[in-house]
């Protein structure tokens, strides 16, 4: 937890599998378990993700991923109930795996399966903590951006109608484009309110850029699989039914369609767009920090479009990469989020912050009090929402939205804010003080927006903060 606290971090989420902590029937080893709760300090909040991942009790044996289906219901309660006893009511939140809507990679089972496993889960969680809540989780990328209707969505939907009381909160994972945050929100919300209940909220894994933001980057990383994959018939060659840590080993050294085509991708990158190359392992510094100015910008944006739809727990994907001192460029799943860490993980430690960090920082700073979060009038480009921290203390956050990432900062425009609280100061993601102009006598503040995001709060100097939510 000590590297997470160093980024504002309250709230942590962690996975445990099943391999971990029972690797054989009735014998438990509680090393990675007491190794997390002597870590916890009692205002930390802790968020369990349980795979069902095991060489003897499920039906794909693995020691790691997909999870699957308990063979023996009772011996899968026993385990979950032991693990929520171990942690002693220091755990908040308990997730039944993750991304259930995503067959074969995340869960090896079908819906009906998920929901006859998340039932037994619940039970165990709630006799062993009845303080607890019980997760649904978490819809991901593969539901939300796939049309109304899809397989995907309809396992959520199917849940949602059967599995009602089985949940008490209902998570999602945001990815793709930050503008569709509230449109994801609305629909878990509607799934649940056509079923007669409507329960909280809360964001498992938010965090960008990812590659699918962008459509030149999708089309070359597509043509390069297609041609990687000509000739064959089966697709079972590259979709391995155990993905153990064992069978991820052997991968590296095995030259499987996905590595060929991420070896043709890497042959020809003079010749890919920026979008695709600022994720490669080599890619040129002025695209590594194109990406990470990128990942800055978005992560406010993203915190404050889940926030302005009243939703305040979250946990952003992700601390430090899964696996220490390691690093494979033709790996399909690092090149899509390897990106994403905050921090690395080298000899044994997590450390050295990735620019990501100071801004996650900076917004836990700004937004962590927070009551709410609202979106003031605004124009279809210019964004300004008010952040209510109580005590009659209110800030500003503002950016200018922008259809192109991509394009950064190229976009400036002039805007008024009504500002009757005091002197006002300006920082933006990145950190940087912002010039900002104050009519005291008119009660507005003026400044250039662009892409990237500005906090407006009251100056240390400022005096007395009264609240005015006019814009």
């Amino acid at each position: 937890m000590a590297p997470a606290r160093e980024l504002g971090a309250t709230l942590i989420r962690v996975y445990v599998y099943w391999s971990q902590v029972e690797p054989r029937p009735g014998e438990y080893d509680w090393q990675v378990v007491d190794g997390l709760i002597a870590q916890l300090e009692p205002d930390d909040q802790a968020w369990i993700t349980v795979c069902s991942s095991s060489p003897w009790g499920t039906r794909v044996p693995t020691d790691f991923q997909p999870p699957s289906p308990a063979l023996y219901d009772e011996a899968y309660e026993r385990f979950v109930s032991a693990l929520v006893q171990r942690f002693g009511g220091r755990v908040r939140y308990w997730q039944c795996n993750n991304e259930q809507s995503n067959h074969d990679l995340l869960w090896s089972g079908n819906t009906a399966e998920y929901a006859h496993q998340l039932a037994g889960f619940a039970r165990a969680v709630r006799t062993a903590d009845p303080a607890a809540s019980v997760v649904l989780g978490g819809c991901g990328y593969d539901a939300l951006s796939s049309r109304y209707g899809s397989d995907a969505r309809r396992c959520y939907e199917t849940l949602a109608a059967t599995s009602g009381a089985d949940f008490d909160v209902f998570s999602l994972n945001l990815y793709g484009d930050p503008y569709r945050i509230p449109e994801h929100i609305a629909w878990a919300r509607s799934i649940m309110q056509a079923n007669g209940y409507e329960h909280p909220i809360v964001v498992g894994e938010y965090n960008g850029p990812t590659l699918f933001e962008f459509a030149d980057a999708n089309a070359s990383l597509e043509a390069a699989m297609i041609a990687a994959f000509i000739g064959m018939t089966d697709g079972a060659h590259i979709r391995t039914e155990s993905m153990s840590t064992v069978a991820l080993a052997e991968r590296v050294v095995t030259e499987t369609p996905d590595r060929r085509a991420l070896r043709q991708l890497y042959r020809m990158e003079e010749r890919l767009p920026p979008s695709l190359r600022m994720f490669m392992h080599d890619a040129p510094d002025y695209l590594i920090a194109q990406r990470h100015r990128i990942a800055r910008r978005q992560l406010v944006q993203r915190v404050a479009l889940i926030r302005a739809e009243g939703v305040d727990t979250m946990a952003c994907w992700n601390l430090a990469p899964e696996v220490g001192d390691y690093s494979d460029p033709l790996n399909i799943m690092d090149l899509m989020f390897g990106s994403l860490a905050l921090m690395n993980y080298r000899n044994g430690r997590i450390s050295k912050p990735h620019p990501e960090a100071e801004t996650h920082q900076l917004v836990a700073t700004r937004l962590t009090d927070a009551r709410f979060v609202e979106p003031l009038a605004a124009d279809a480009h210019a964004l300004v929402f008010r952040v209510d921290h109580g005590r009659d203390r209110e800030s500003v956050l503002a950016w200018l939205k922008t259809d192109d990432p991509m394009q950064e900062d190229r976009e400036r425009r002039r805007v008024s804010i009504r500002w009757s609280h005091g002197l006002p100061t300006a920082v933006d993601a990145f950190g940087e003080v912002r010039e900002i102009v104050w009519d005291e006598a008119g009660q507005t503040i003026s400044l250039d927006l662009t892409a990237t995001p500005v906090f407006i709060a009251l100056s240390v100097r400022g005096g007395r903060h009264v609240a005015d939510p006019g814009h």
